[in-house]
């Protein structure tokens, strides 16, 4: 017999801040009301989300909280038990480490399982890095691809720089990708050297931090205004 989906809990896709802001500066009170009503979260990083939940709702008792963990080092045979609160009535809430779960983000997994299993989906509103440096950056936004991280190795890392110039160009398409943040100044030196100079590059920093930074120039007009990105979270977008 079916479960009666009136019966389930909710999966809530909660978003967190993209670096040390007061999370209400950046996040609606939708954010806090969820927190509120929920006891069971799947996280990446325990420390962490207990210290974003205890600074939205201070007064909510960390002890009573059930913390599962979702990273790469997840069992996926434990997976379908992450959502056994649903399939009993309560809501769930995933947190990403930093802006929205599953964008760049492994609760991806968790929401496809629950939509096999019958369970309501709520999504969120909060800053995606990614559509934020996006929306400053003056590229296309209608047709678009985030490619996550591009390859390590520097002969792959080149080839692959230059197949999503060539996509841009044939089709007009924004490509977005990110880096380790300790490699974005290897990344933007190859980059520069990869690209033609013709070609529109958006590099955006620290996005809704006080140091936030987002600027995009031709390939060759970036020599003497790069900034510093050393361990600085950033976004990149190119467009042929």
């Amino acid at each position: 017999m079916k479960t009666n989906p009136t019966d389930l809990g909710k999966l809530y896709l909660i978003p967190t801040t993209l670096g040390i802001t007061e999370p209400l500066e950046v996040l609606p009170l939708t954010i806090k009301s969820a927190i509120e009503q929920i006891d069971h979260f799947i996280v990446e990083n325990e420390k962490t989300a207990r210290r974003f939940i205890k600074k939205i709702t201070p007064r909510k008792s960390q002890s009573l909280l059930n913390i599962t963990l979702l990273n790469k080092f997840t069992e996926p045979e434990l997976l379908p038990g992450y959502l056994e609160p649903c399939l009993k009535g309560q809501p769930v809430g995933v947190l990403s480490e930093a802006g929205c779960p599953a964008i760049a983000d492994p609760g991806a997994v968790i929401v496809r399982l629950a939509h096999e299993k019958g369970i309501q989906v709520v999504p969120l509103v909060g800053p995606s890095s990614i559509i934020l440096a996006l929306m400053a950056s003056g590229l296309n936004g209608q047709n678009f691809a985030f490619n996550g991280y591009l390859p390590i190795d520097t002969a792959n890392r080149k080839k692959t720089i230059k197949q999503l110039e060539k996509k841009s160009r044939e089709t007009g398409q924004t490509q977005l990708f990110m880096e380790t943040p300790y490699r974005n100044e290897k990344l933007i030196s190859e980059l520069l050297k990869s690209l033609h100079g013709e070609t529109a590059l958006c590099i955006a920093a620290d996005i809704t931090l006080k140091t936030e930074w987002i600027r995009t120039l031709r390939v060759s007009e970036w020599g003497p205004n790069l900034p510093d990105l050393n361990k600085r979270p950033a976004i990149f977008a190119i467009q042929a």
